[in-house]
């Protein structure tokens, strides 16, 4: 199975990869508004029904998976060529964009073609965003975000008055940074903004267990990370830590994990944008559950 498997791998993996470059040279001799990317995929994802090629945000290589593992997974990848809307895709294209929140513009630099869904505003950090600046009281409480991306929903935390540390994994750091320091200026919030490296289930002793909110936008969609990602949340709660999680359910293995967080965590959903099929979920740790 394992050579026949490597055989067919062996052929997929350059047929793709050519058929995505012919693609392009014919979207583009075509004047056509579709493009088209070789994206790495496991090849059982490939054949199963949940790759759908119209959904741009689940297609991406998640910056949460470990470098430890994409080697050990090196022979189960192959290429898959996946037509892309560009009307869908524009606003991560995008330079910069600019959000009103919690009395401020926020301008967001994004770096799509350099990092990905790291370095990109999702609709769930917006709907967070707009949570905590209309229904949350954060002054002096301590905040924790996990998988900030470009920090959006972090920055509106500080700029309500929140002690928050926003975080990411080594890759984007740099440019999490950028965004915080263009767009939170000494002194212009109640408490200095701290920007720290955290992959999940690594290095959790640096961290306390004391929060009073942890806080996390469109950071459930790459099922292999969500046991480092429960543990996380456990190890960062106390009875009293409340939970916020911003996340568009595209697929039957997100809700699967809303079901693990509920093992854990006593859960409510507390918004829904219908707008942009965003929904919030507040959560706290069940009595039961040991710390």
């Amino acid at each position: 199975m394992g050579n026949g498997l490597d055989s067919l791998l062996s052929f997929l993996i350059p047929f793709l990869f050519t058929l995505c470059v012919m693609l392009n040279r014919f979207s583009s001799s075509q004047g056509k508004h579709a493009t088209f990317s070789c994206q790495r995929v496991t090849f059982e994802r490939l054949l199963s029904r949940d790759f759908q090629e119209n959904d741009t945000e689940t297609t991406c290589d998640s910056g949460q998976v470990s470098n430890q593992d994409d080697r050990r997974n090196d022979n189960a990848y192959a290429l898959a060529v996946v037509p892309y809307d560009e009307d869908k895709l524009s606003p991560f294209h995008l330079a910069e964009r600019k959000f009103k929140l919690a009395g401020r513009e926020l301008v967001i630099r994004q770096s799509w073609r350099e990092l990905g869904v790291a370095a990109v505003v999702w609709d769930a950090a917006v709907v967070l965003g707009e949570y905590l600046e209309t229904e949350v009281t954060l002054t002096d409480q301590t905040v924790v975000e996990l998988g900030a991306g470009t920090g959006l929903t972090g920055m509106v935390a500080a700029l309500q008055g929140a002690k928050v540390t926003i975080t990411e994994r080594e890759m984007a750091l740099a440019s999490l940074r950028r965004n915080v320091e263009s767009n939170i200026l000494p002194g212009t919030t109640r408490h200095p903004v701290a920007i720290k490296e955290l992959t999940w289930g690594q290095n959790l002793h640096l961290y306390p267990t004391s929060y009073q909110y942890v806080i996390g936008a469109d950071i459930i969609y790459i099922k292999e990370t969500f046991q480092d990602l429960l543990k996380t949340l456990v190890h960062l709660s106390n009875y009293e830590t409340v939970v916020l999680l911003g996340c568009k359910i595209r697929y039957e293995r997100d809700t699967n994990f809303l079901k693990m967080l509920e093992e854990k965590f006593e859960v409510k959903e507390v918004r829904y944008d219908q707008r942009r099929d965003i929904r919030l979920y507040k959560a706290r740790l069940r009595s039961c559950t040991s710390l």
